[in-house]
């Protein structure tokens, strides 16, 4: 199902908010030389959940950068809850998730320019798991 043009405009503000209150987080964290950006918010139609996909350099931190901001959404959410209260009547639940795109299309372009040569080299293609 297609998003609508309302969620479509409130995931853009929460990405736009959530990506400064990150930044703002790992510069007051002293963590440096990690970058985070939010790639994209998916809100649904109720407007009661909201995804946060992350795109985290260097990918090797992703993890357990992932696990504090999980620990810290309750706070992540009530900044952007004061961010957004003109705009909002109730702030959407966060979740956030790892978005490996990048990754998956630098794989893709790998295997177009013939580094990694899945027919030739088998293992590199992820096992079929049976249902």
């Amino acid at each position: 199902m297609e998003e609508t043009n309302r969620q479509k405009k409130i995931g853009g503000v929460l990405q736009e908010d959530l990506a400064d209150i990150l930044q703002a987080h790992l510069r007051d964290a002293g963590k440096t030389g990690i970058l985070v950006s939010v790639s994209k918010v998916k809100v649904t139609t109720d407007l009661s959940q909201a995804k946060a996909y992350l795109s985290i350099f260097p990918a090797k931190t992703a993890k357990e950068l992932l696990e504090e901001l999980n620990v810290l959404k309750p706070q992540i959410k009530h900044q952007l809850a004061q961010r957004t209260k003109n705009q909002l009547r109730r702030m959407p639940n966060l979740e956030f998730f790892i978005d490996d795109s990048l990754d998956y299309i630098e794989n893709i372009d790998k295997s177009l320019k013939g580094e990694e040569n899945p027919i030739e080299q088998p293992d590199l293609l992820s096992k079929r798991k049976k249902s």
